[in-house]
């Protein structure tokens, strides 16, 4: 047999094998004495920076032959191979890891007012579909839940995703009252308007301390923005509703009415103000 040749794939650990005997360590070491533990520990840091300079040297060596960069990715693909260099920073995180990221970093919000948030799907190239589960399904305020905690937490942690969509779920009620978003402040709420003055798949208008408002509702779920264009901050209420859809009638800016994203420049939207229905009593709580 030939002493150099490679171990058969039957032979090699596994990467739950490999992880799960240095979580052994670490929960043995941790019961040491703190002087034990820091020499474990420096140990531990002069084999990482070993390892990262060979693996640094090894893939600057092999990413300029013909091909190699190809090789690269599919070697990153295996689990052990992501694992560690993952670990040792040489890598980036997949979009996935990022978006599991994002949406754990709300997930305790949401979980204290008994929701709690999935993502459904990516739709290449660059947009993805969350969907509310729980309380946060359907309640009043899931328009500031979303586009003030879910959609800003897959923004910072995926930059290059542009479009993120609230998908709605088939058995979601629409009849859930006295409910804020977990990511408005609490406050001094003020009565707006009535429930019952918002048209269904529609707009209304009202000014709370000199503001001007624009309420909207679809679905049993009110938003309510500024009524001030992101372009130039005149008002949208008096242009075309549908779909959906409002039209700033002074220069043609399309809103969604659900998130107050504008369609004709993604890079701006309308001011989302925080809202609540209470019964019949559409409130909001401007900022100070």
């Amino acid at each position: 047999m030939n002493a150099h040749a490679h171990p058969s794939a039957e032979n090699e650990p596994s990467f739950d094998s490999l992880t799960g005997d240095i979580e052994r360590f670490a929960a043995l070491i941790a019961n040491w004495e703190e002087s034990q533990r820091t020499v474990a520990f420096a140990h531990r840091q002069a084999i990482d920076a070993l390892h990262k300079a060979a693996l640094r040297k090894l893939i600057a060596e092999v990413k300029v032959a013909p091909g190699a960069l190809d090789a690269l990715r599919r070697a990153a693909s295996d689990p052990l191979v992501y694992g560690v260099l993952r670990y040792h920073g040489l890598i980036q995180p997949s979009q996935q890891e990022r978006l599991d990221t994002a949406l754990a970093s709300v997930r305790p919000m949401l979980a204290a007012h008994g929701g709690d948030v999935e993502l459904v799907a990516f739709v290449p190239p660059d947009t993805v579909e969350v969907r509310f589960l729980g309380n946060c399904d359907g309640c009043s305020a899931s328009t500031m839940t979303f586009v003030a905690g879910v959609k800003r937490a897959i923004e910072e942690h995926c930059p290059e995703i542009k479009q993120v969509r609230q998908v709605k779920s088939a058995a979601s009620s629409v009849t859930k009252a006295n409910f804020t978003s977990p990511f408005v402040d609490t406050g001094i709420w003020t009565l707006a308007i009535l429930l019952d003055t918002i048209p269904e798949e529609g707009i209304a208008t009202a000014a709370v301390e000199g503001t001007p408002l624009l309420f909207a509702r679809k679905d049993g779920i009110v938003s309510c923005f500024q009524d001030a264009c992101a372009h130039l901050g005149l008002p949208v209420s008096g242009g075309p509703v549908g779909d959906g859809f409002i039209r700033c009638p002074f220069h043609g800016f399309k809103y969604d009415l659900m998130t107050g994203e504008c369609l004709t420049a993604p890079e701006v939207q309308l001011r989302s103000v925080p809202v609540r229905v209470d019964g019949n009593r559409v409130e909001i709580r401007l900022e100070v």
